[in-house]
């Protein structure tokens, strides 16, 4: 199902992009995938916006918290109770960055660090719910967990969200897909000595496109740095990019319509 209009808790729901400069990463996207970039006109908005793909609400914008070399990609995963699940980072070793903070009337969120380093958030819904569309072209399909300790996010992660890591078979590759009950909601693997040294854990933020080769072209003329370029896998040819404010972020040609979000 692409159109949502709401998601069950522990599946991840909406991505947003902190950057250091939201008009040109707004022009960016605009550029190799067509969004419009909606500001929300409200000071206390702090110039947080809305990605806009054919009036459907895709991912969210907005500035980064402090001033830092580099943009990021952050993953929401719904909650029907953000102090609850701030509860059970801190009962699970994690550290909680933002306590539970209500958002005007669309929803309440919470964000934390996990023990392996990575960052994650949660959203309660209000008024908004989420994505309105998932799973196909230019919107997200998926959320890989990069990380320097496998370990400790399997301890981690299922005691935050519920979820069971289940090993997939990916030809002789390791990897991990995180299941809520028999569905997978996002994966998992190890980062690769290819990474420089230093980079912390972090999670990848996929995007389903109709040509990954077109789209990387288009990427790397509109400015972007391309790390890894038309890869084949198991779900279907990506790329991996780096945006000109600094986020990271892949692109995936699916295989196979639709997806697990």
């Amino acid at each position: 199902m692409s159109q949502r209009s709401g998601y069950d808790p522990g599946v991840p729901c909406w991505v947003d992009l902190s950057s250091t400069d939201v008009q040109a990463s707004a022009r960016f996207y605009g550029e190799i995938f067509g969004w419009r970039a909606d500001m929300i006109d409200d000071p206390e908005a702090d110039g947080y916006g809305m990605f806009v793909h054919e009036g459907k609400q895709v991912a969210g914008v907005g500035p980064v918290a402090d001033v830092g070399p580099a943009s990021f990609w952050n993953m929401f995963v719904a909650t029907d109770d953000a102090a609850a699940l701030a509860d059970r980072v801190t009962k699970a070793g994690g550290t909680v960055t933002m306590e539970p903070m209500a958002v005007f009337e669309e929803g309440v969120m919470t964000a934390f660090q996990a023990p392996d380093g990575s960052y994650a958030a949660a959203w309660q819904a209000g008024n908004h719910h989420g994505a309105q569309l998932v799973n196909e072209p230019v919107s997200f399909c998926w959320n890989e967990l990069v990380t320097r300790d496998p370990a400790a996010a399997r301890r981690f992660y299922p005691a935050v969200f519920g979820w069971t890591p289940r090993p997939a078979d990916t030809a002789g590759f390791e990897y991990t897909e995180w299941t809520l009950g028999e569905r997978a909601v996002a994966g998992m693997v190890e980062m690769s000595a290819g990474y420089p040294p230093g980079t912390p854990s972090f999670w990848m933020t996929y995007f389903a496109v109709a040509d990954v080769d077109a789209t990387t072209t288009a990427a790397e003329r509109a400015g972007a740095a391309v790390l890894v370029r038309g890869m084949e896998a198991p779900p279907g040819r990506f790329s991996m990019l780096t945006d000109p404010q600094g986020a990271t972020f892949s692109v995936i040609q699916l295989n196979e319509p639709g997806g697990n979000i």
